[in-house]
């Protein structure tokens, strides 16, 4: 049994390889992800040092990074509710 696993994975993973390999690569989806976080580390930025939340302060960190990348406005929201809820 081992041995079909192997060879399934050898398989796979080769032809995995070999659609990669073939597709020609595009690295713009890396450039959108990069401003992305640029942006969301800005706007987390403004918005602690810009006094609208006076007395907190949003962490600068990959969770709260990614939520308002992937949120956007939103995402500031729900983190700044989540700091007024728990704190």
């Amino acid at each position: 049994m081992t041995i079909v696993l192997t060879g399934i994975l050898i398989l796979s993973s080769a032809t995995l390889l070999f659609v990669v390999i073939r597709a020609k690569p595009s690295f713009e989806w890396l450039r959108r992800f990069a401003i992305h976080i640029v942006i969301a580390a800005l706007g987390l930025y403004a918005i602690n040092y810009s006094g609208l939340l006076s007395g907190w302060e949003i962490p600068l960190n990959p969770a709260t990074i990614g939520t308002v990348m992937v949120l956007g406005l939103p995402g500031i929201v729900l983190i700044a509710g989540l700091r007024m809820a728990l704190f």
